[in-house]
């Protein structure tokens, strides 16, 4: 398995269903979200829609919306319900598709299926089949589902587009998908996705809102509705899910769409076009990025230019720089390199990253205008690049760890 940013879909699998085991077997145990009857009434069921299912399965409710506020299942239909847990959206809409319908419960945590099976057991239901599989690789046909449900799945998932294209394959033209899922406004500081935990704890593996419904009209969907959003970790018991959703803007959103009659997915230069937003470039900064932009321009500015000067010099082209403009050239982005530093300040309250990155900017600027030294240098960008790294984990922490684990990861360090 590789591993992006630190992180692996496997140990992200894992949590999760470590997670969501430990509510099937025991839903009155602490966790960071809500759960049970209080949680699906908070996010929108009706109350007398709670009293017609089994109360071991509502006790085992940890969906973040209402997507059944999209009312696109018919009598008849055959729907799949995405990350279905214990069941209540399966049961729901068993109820809506009636005896002509079926509805397929896909989940990876088997405790929850457990649950479900037992469930159906009880109730004598058989319109609804449970599947142990991943969502990036759904084991039914082509076209054969009318509708797609899932509440508060997306975010848990990093190959989302894959899922995207696993959904729209086994809908049928014309099929419909309601969902409800987590979105946030600023993008995850560089290091959160690395922990699996927060994965698991719903915030960090969620897309910034624009990027999240580019997503589906990337894989094909049109007649993209948003129904609803909804500040859904207010209802958390953890005053760390608290802080760290309120600092990312995350909250939950309930969307419906459809897959046209006659797909046409978008072109790569749509694509490309659509990812270079101006709005992308503002979230670089939103992630604390730009030191880490600037201090790669000013190495490439060093470095990089020598090398294509060697370059040229060995095929015979006389190219020069203005070496005073050079050097300014240089300096400038180590500068603003420290400069976005200080911008994180007031992020982590930390100042020791800035006084590092000022030092390896004094040791840069030392080179360039007093005295030449490569190993000096060579030091300067070193000390600056660290500080840059130091300073993007403080962020790290002071934006997506708890408080607990953020105290015991400082002493650490």
């Amino acid at each position: 398995m590789v591993a992006i940013l630190g992180f692996s879909k496997d140990k992200v699998t894992a949590a999760v269903q470590a997670m969501y085991g430990d509510v099937a077997r025991d839903p009155r145990q602490h966790f960071h979200f809500p759960v049970g009857r209080t949680a699906a009434r908070a996010v929108g069921y009706p109350e007398d829609t709670l009293d017609r299912l089994p109360q071991h399965a509502v006790e085992r409710f940890v969906g973040v919306g209402y997507p059944f506020r999209a009312s696109v299942i018919q009598e008849g239909d055959r729907v799949l319900d995405i990350g279905s847990g214990a069941g209540c959206d399966s049961l729901i809409a068993s109820s809506l598709v009636g005896d002509s319908g079926k509805v397929w419960s896909l989940d990876i945590t088997p405790e929850m299926l457990g649950r479900l099976r037992a469930t159906l057991s009880e109730a004598g239901i058989d319109n609804v089949e449970p599947i142990e599989a991943d969502a990036e690789h759904i084991p039914l046909p082509d076209n054969s589902v009318d509708v797609v449900t899932s509440n508060g799945v997306l975010n848990l998932i990093p190959a989302k587009r894959t899922v995207l294209a696993e959904i729209f394959r086994v809908l049928k033209p014309e099929g419909r998908m309601q969902l409800s899922d987590i979105v946030i406004d600023r993008p995850v500081p560089l290091g959160g996705r690395s922990d699996p935990e927060l994965w698991a704890e719903c915030v960090v593996g969620a897309s910034v809102k624009e990027d999240y419904l580019a997503l589906f009209r990337e894989a094909g969907f049109t007649d993209i509705v948003e129904l609803r959003e909804f500040d859904y970790f207010s209802e958390s018991p953890s005053a760390d899910t608290r802080r760290i959703a309120a600092g990312l803007g995350a909250r939950s959103i309930d969307i419906a769409m459809r897959r046209p009659a006659h797909a046409v997915s978008p072109g790569r230069l749509d694509r490309l076009t659509s990812r270079l937003h101006p709005k992308r470039l503002a979230r670089v900064g939103a992630r604390g990025l730009w030191g880490a932009v600037a201090a790669a321009t000013a190495i490439l500015a060093c470095y990089g230019l020598v090398a294509l000067l060697g370059l040229a010099s060995l095929l015979g082209l006389g190219l020069t720089l203005p070496e005073g403009l050079w050097a300014v050239a240089i300096f400038a982005a180590t500068v603003l390199a420290v400069v976005a530093t200080a911008v994180n300040l007031p992020r982590h309250g930390r100042p020791w990253p800035l006084l590092v990155s000022g030092t390896g900017a004094a040791l840069v600027g030392y080179v360039l205008f007093v005295s030449y030294d490569p190993l000096i240098e060579a030091l300067g960008f070193i000390i600056l690049v660290g500080a840059i790294g130091w300073d993007l984990y403080q962020v790290y922490l002071a934006e997506c760890v708890p408080e607990p684990r953020r105290r015991l990861r400082q002493s650490r360090a």
